[in-house]
């Protein structure tokens, strides 16, 4: 959405829109449909939640089918650049290949992260094989590639699954939305609470804040310890941490899921924190640290390089299996005049996010690059 929004405005006369349709052809799509579908998804991300949210999803999506119909495309001579910074359909080189035959253009993707192949034990048991395709076609077809941190363009140099081959590569770090908080879905601030944004998947560390959770309530009593929300899908092989979810008495009381927030309210649920607990063992980039500073709101972040590119030396980071040094600081930001989380606000004054444009800016000179070669 942030591509499309950005480049619109950047670089209209030169933008054009294309998709693969279900059957794997490529074709162009009608810019006025575009924007219809732009507006009409974003809308019903900013305003639809819990079981509905599925439903229209698809009934939405059942409407705009026609808009995947392959269009010709026009001839000319004037320089095409692919720009896509999506893995999908890439684990299938014949649509990669198609779509750039069709286009008669050069290719600039990203890639996110390779932590299905650095890290095979938190992946779907065929994340790494689908992984290693989609980077084959990387390989085969990118003739730019961006990466949305340093710490992913580190891996993807070090990888012995990929040969860049000296062509160019550009790190784009993800920007940031500024937009207001709407007051008053969640009503008044009745208990302290702390906010983990993310697919409830082993990656995350979700079972080190279920075990601190549980640990606080048998040390303090459950009326005692704040909240905890978990925004975001139960995922993959994480039998364990549903088990403390689903049966674990002791968390009924404060911790609870939110599987499909819309956006409005998940931006006034995290102005409200007393910070954002990012545990994660492996990130391609820290996007919801961002997100929680540029909200004014703390941070508590695993010691990886991606939440440190994100977040800078504003959050307070710790080891990810260090759930001693998490208890602690959790239950330091829970103090009404804790001078931790007073530090981190003073921190936030000198710290500036990265802007969407100044992302796409980044993306931009990559394609330029070509164009020029």
């Amino acid at each position: 959405m942030a591509y499309a929004r950005t480049l619109a405005r950047l670089i209209p006369e030169r933008l054009r829109f294309g998709a693969v349709h279900p059957t794997g052809l490529y074709g162009r799509l009608p810019l006025r449909a575009v924007e219809e579908f732009l507006n009409r998804t974003e809308e019903r991300w900013e305003t639809i939640g819990g079981a509905e949210h599925a439903t229209q999803s698809r009934r939405i999506a059942a409407a705009q089918c026609w808009l995947l119909r392959p269009r010709p495309i026009p001839a000319g001579s004037s320089p095409r650049v692919v720009l896509q910074v999506s893995p999908h359909h890439l684990q299938h080189p014949s649509v990669v290949a198609g779509k750039l035959r069709r286009e008669r253009a050069k290719f600039v993707c990203m890639v996110h992260d390779l932590i299905p192949i650095s890290y095979p034990e938190y992946a779907r048991p065929n994340g790494p094989d689908l992984h290693r395709r989609r980077l084959r076609s990387v390989e085969r077809f990118a003739d730019g590639i961006l990466t949305n941190s340093q710490a992913t363009l580190d891996a993807l140099l070090a990888s012995p699954e990929i040969d860049l081959g000296g062509r160019p590569t550009r790190v784009a770090r993800f920007g940031v939305d500024r937009r207001a908080v709407m007051k008053g879905a969640f009503g008044p601030l009745q208990r302290d609470y702390f906010v983990c944004l993310s697919t409830i998947e082993p990656r995350k560390n979700h079972l080190l804040l279920l075990h601190i959770w549980r640990s606080m309530v048998e040390a303090l009593g459950a009326d005692r310890v704040p909240l905890l929300y978990l925004v975001g899908r139960r995922g993959w092989e994480n039998e364990n941490i549903l088990d403390l979810l689903d049966r674990c008495p002791g968390l009924r009381d404060c911790v609870r899921e939110l599987p499909r927030l819309p956006d409005a309210q998940l931006r006034e649920l995290i102005s409200r924190a007393r910070a954002l607990l990012m545990p994660s063992f492996a990130e391609g980039f820290g996007m919801p640290v961002a997100e929680a500073l540029v909200a004014g709101v703390p941070v508590l972040a695993s010691d990886i390089p991606a939440h440190r590119e994100a977040g800078g030396m504003v959050p307070d980071y710790i080891d990810p299996v260090d759930g001693a040094a998490w208890r602690h600081l959790i239950l330091d930001y829970c103090a009404p005049a804790s001078a931790r989380r007073a530090a981190q606000q003073a921190r936030m004054k000198s710290w500036t996010p990265i802007s969407w444009d100044s992302h796409v800016a980044a993306a931009l000179s990559l394609v330029e690059e070509m164009i020029a070669c």
